[in-house]
């Protein structure tokens, strides 16, 4: 003997809110991830997406030292004498990128490759000489003078 377990309109409401989720799923699976950038440092690569992107557009001026100032979710460990390797997605490239160090523009013309090398100690040497504990660094992607994404990484001086 079969019983049934819902009515008629039982399983139509189940089959409705099915094919709802489902919907929904489907259409949380279309946002387009953000392009990656990626920081090595001997054989630990640490990658991320980006604290602010708005699919190549331009991001606001009002927004613009929001993102530079972002906590980064990203740590990396380096010292004095590593060589800090940043890679980025061909489409950063493309348009340019430029790092930032502690919310301040480090360099004043885009760079148009996807991987550069630079030594460890520029980023734990601060303006006083003394070396500091740790230094927030973004990749900041840019499109002729508007700045387009921003990727944040923290790096700390290893001990």
């Amino acid at each position: 003997m079969t019983v049934a377990f819902f009515s008629g309109k039982g399983r139509r409401i189940g089959v409705a809110l099915g094919a709802v989720s489902a919907g929904l799923l489907v259409l949380s699976a279309c946002d387009k991830p953000t392009p990656l950038a990626t920081v090595t440092v001997g054989s630990d690569s640490v990658n991320t997406e980006a604290a602010c992107y708005d699919d190549g557009e331009a991001i606001k001026e009002s927004l613009i030292q929001g993102c530079l100032n972002k906590k980064a979710d990203k740590t990396v460990k380096i010292s004095m004498d590593d060589k800090v390797r940043f890679g980025v997605d061909p489409e950063i490239a493309e348009n340019g990128w430029t790092l930032f160090i502690n919310g301040q523009q480090a360099e004043q013309e885009p760079y148009k490759n996807t991987y550069r090398t630079i030594p460890g100690n520029a980023f734990l040497a601060s303006q006083t000489g003394e070396t500091s504990k740790e230094t927030t660094v973004s990749i900041v992607e840019t499109k002729g003078k508007k700045l387009t994404g921003v990727w944040q990484f923290k790096f700390e001086k290893k001990d």
